[in-house]
């Protein structure tokens, strides 16, 4: 059994869950096998369990706010925000806020990207979830966690539906906390 069978082995709803991710091989690019994550949003079960499951990790920690990052992190963090009653933040691709933003610039498994937050939506010393659908490279939510830093925040942790081990993502968000669901 190795570490990520045991993380998932905590019963048959995990299994649920996972049954719901489809893998989509050479997309984008040749090579990468793409976790789809359509079909567990799809089922509302395996996606009420990936919610109730990262939910239970942060109940009582005091999140002021939820960091979405563009497009699936918008999907868990709304949701998640919701049952933190924390405010919800959208990290986006450029050109799709119309206020005036703050930008970082990031590289991903793939490519060279972008994100932009609102400048004044992270309080001064507000306590952040950055939420995303899968952790790769970590790329994207450490970028994320720039935006926060910019405006005065405190990433307190990252929560992710999808965890890609083998690219070591995790090691490069630590010494922050990180949560996923599942595990590959």
């Amino acid at each position: 059994m190795t570490a990520s069978d045991t993380r998932d082995s905590s019963g048959d709803h995990l299994a649920h869950a996972r049954a719901a991710i489809r893998d989509i091989p050479d997309f984008p690019t040749p090579g990468i096998v793409f976790k789809d994550i359509t079909p567990l949003l799809a089922d509302p079960r395996a996606f009420h369990i990936v919610l109730d499951s990262m939910a239970e990790r942060f109940i009582g920690e005091h999140i002021d706010a939820v960091v979405g990052v563009e497009a699936r992190g918008f999907i868990f963090g709304g949701a998640l925000a919701a049952r933190l009653n924390a405010s919800f933040v959208p990290a986006r691709k450029p050109g799709k806020l119309p206020a005036a933003c703050d930008r970082v610039t990031y590289t991903t498994e793939y490519s060279n990207a972008e994100l932009e937050m609102h400048k004044g939506s992270i309080k001064e010393g507000a306590r952040c979830l950055v939420v995303d659908d899968v952790l790769a490279t970590g790329g994207t939510a450490r970028a994320a966690a720039e935006l926060v830093h910019r405006q005065g925040g405190y990433v307190m942790a990252y929560a992710f539906a999808i965890e890609l081990g083998f690219l070591g993502g995790r090691e490069r968000l630590l010494p922050v906390r990180v949560e996923s669901v599942l595990h590959y």
